[in-house]
């Protein structure tokens, strides 16, 4: 597995600037919201992201959209990290359009990820301030 920095920029091996990298294994699904919040906290969207899409890739096909979703608010999260506004507000609202209408499921509220991540998108576009988003 390639060395990444916290904002999964690939970095050489042994780098001060590597961070560990996550389980390319899925999680059960509570652990992995669980570890994709905490994640998010330190600031490491891109490896958030990583933990959903594994969940995403393993998940019964009536929950490919939830995790689907969440993963792509997280990398919408991890392009306005990087500087790329209009890739930010595309893979926030692609992640909310896909959670949208869905119960809430393993702990996450999904209208309110979807609420923020909407309005986390409007922030971006209308160069407002951002705030930090929460599963």
């Amino acid at each position: 597995m390639r060395a990444r920095d916290a904002l999964g920029r690939p970095v050489a091996a042994g780098s001060p600037d590597a961070v560990e990298a996550v389980s390319e294994v899925a999680l059960p699904p509570y652990d992995a919201v669980a570890l994709a919040r905490a994640l998010l906290a330190e600031g490491r969207a891109f490896s958030a992201h990583e933990v959903l899409e594994a969940s995403w890739k393993a998940a019964p096909t009536d929950e490919r959209e939830l995790w689907q979703g969440l993963a792509q608010v997280c990398v919408g999260v991890t392009h306005l990290q990087r500087g790329n506004r209009v890739g930010a507000t595309r893979l926030l609202r692609r992640g909310a359009g896909l959670l949208a209408g869905r119960a809430p499921a393993y702990g996450v509220d999904t209208a309110r990820v979807t609420a923020d991540a909407l309005r986390l998108a409007d922030d971006v576009e209308g160069g407002r301030e951002s705030r930090q988003l929460r599963l």
